[in-house]
């Protein structure tokens, strides 16, 4: 058995204390989620209250009060009990008459996708058994319009699940009912069948348009763009050709989308987080407190604490408790109070000093005299961490006299010029999409191309460089940027 022993240890750990982790949580989030992290710290602390509400309390207080001397020798309580007997009126609380009807109105809301299409299988006049096979295919369409199950899974679902055997010639037959229903396209299992729907839908079911040749037999050479091949291939125009392309673009890719829902509508309201203001060519920077409530300590707490520390020797057991409950909230509201302070602290040094870098840019949102900016940069000029600076830049939001702007689209690499100047990736990428913007459609120019245009301006870029910045703004390659 192997001897224990005991021995002293020392050793010297670094652990942040609860203020700290309280203010990097709330250092890192937007001023959305903090209105809504102060409303759950009201509802918890009983101890924390809004300064605004305690000065109308007070207020409202003390004119009670006030109506309250004055109407004492006005009224009395003989005057409502002055009757032996009281009318039933008075006893009841809510004095409706039993003829009245009480109907409640019902809050506009819309149908869901599903459900407009369930509604319309209800119109058809297939079997109970057809039915529930058509509800079940209507079930794994998805949110787009799109069924991207095959029918030999969906055949097999259906004989574990509802011990039905269905073939697929049958499960096409019932798709074929559901994709006549609205929008044009539902229930389509790919793209080229979805585009194909609808010109059908549009043109009859025995279309021989041009639109409709080259979705059903020149599909992988529309989406590649080789207008040659289909030019050749048909002996028709670049008129005739752009025609059709014009019509078959004016198609829906998702159906599904295109359906109006109220209840699905998820619109992102931006908040910022900061305003800045060009004032006379003097920037002014605040924060934005519109909906961020001024936290004070409750002040009847405050003096029950005082009197029991007062009394503390004579009181009793039951209210020691209650104090030290009291003590705690009040701890818990005071580092909070301080932790928002030091937020508002932090964020107003961070960007003061972002903007000072970005100075030029800031006055007249030019993005060519953008400088480049890295993380340790403000770090080094606030003297903060390049984590706090992290978090701060984090889901934060600015608005300016040119727009609005997340912390993080300051922030960029930089890149030397032939003559030795560093300048900021954004003014390259801005030139990018200025060259691609003034492209001729018909030969779009290609990243070598670009990357020439870019050395003749100074930029010295590679064409895997120029590939990458032009991914990073979303734009396709030359090939799929080509138009007629």
């Amino acid at each position: 058995m192997a001897e224990q022993k005991l021995s002293l240890q020392q050793k010297l750990l670094q652990k942040l204390s609860p203020q700290q982790i309280q203010v990097i949580k709330l250092l890192e989030i937007p001023v959305m989620q903090l209105e809504q992290r102060i409303k759950k710290e009201l509802e918890e602390n009983p101890v924390l209250e809004m300064a605004s509400e305690s000065s109308d309390m007070e207020e409202s207080t003390q004119d009670n009060e006030e109506q309250d001397n004055s109407n004492d020798d006005e009224f009395s309580i003989e005057d409502y009990i002055e009757d032996d007997e009281i009318p039933t009126y008075r006893l009841n609380i809510n004095n409706y008459s039993p003829d009245d009807r009480v109907s409640e109105i019902p809050l506009s809301g819309g149908v869901s996708f599903h459900e407009s299409l369930a509604e319309q299988l209800g119109l058809t006049d297939l079997d109970d058994e057809k039915k529930k096979i058509a509800e079940y295919i209507i079930g794994n369409i998805d949110e787009d319009g799109y069924l991207r199950r095959d029918l030999l899974s969906i055949s097999d679902d259906l004989a574990f699940a509802l011990n039905m055997d269905i073939s697929e010639k049958e499960l096409a037959e019932i798709l074929e009912i559901i994709q006549d229903f609205d929008p044009p396209g539902v229930g389509a299992r790919d793209l080229q069948e979805n585009l194909m729907l609808q010109i059908q839908r549009k043109r009859g079911k025995d279309s021989t348009c041009l639109a409709a040749k080259i979705i059903q037999d020149n599909f992988e050479e529309f989406t590649r763009k080789h207008y040659d091949k289909i030019i050749r291939k048909y002996e028709i125009t670049e008129e005739e050709l752009k025609a059709a392309i014009d019509e078959i673009l004016k198609l829906n890719p998702k159906p599904g989308s295109s359906y109006s829902n109220p209840l699905s509508k998820t619109n992102q309201v931006i908040t910022p987080d900061f305003i800045l203001d060009n004032v006379d060519g003097e920037l002014e920077l605040s924060l934005n407190q519109k909906n961020v409530p001024e936290l004070r300590l409750n002040g009847t707490y405050m003096n029950m604490l005082k009197a029991y520390t007062t009394n503390k020797k004579s009181a009793p057991r039951g209210q020691k408790d209650a104090m030290m409950f009291v003590k705690q909230k009040m701890d818990s509201a005071k580092w909070f109070i301080d932790a928002i302070r030091q937020r508002q602290h932090t964020l107003l040094v961070t960007m003061m000093e972002i903007i000072s870098f970005q100075k030029e840019y800031f006055l007249d949102g030019d993005e060519t005299k953008m400088r480049p900016m890295i993380l340790k940069d403000i770090a080094d000029r606030t003297g903060l961490d390049i984590s706090t600076i992290s978090r701060v830049s984090n889901s934060k939001y600015i608005q300016t006299h040119f727009g609005i702007f997340p912390l993080k689209y300051f922030f960029s690499e930089g890149m030397q010029t032939d003559t030795g100047e560093e300048v900021s990736t954004r003014e390259i990428k801005s030139i990018l999409q200025e060259c691609i913007g003034n492209e001729d459609k018909r030969k779009p120019l290609t990243d070598e191309k670009l990357g020439l245009i870019l050395k003749k301006k100074s930029y010295l870029v590679a064409r895997r460089t120029v590939a990458k910045y032009r991914e990073q703004l979303g734009i396709p390659v030359a090939r799929l940027r080509k138009e007629l």
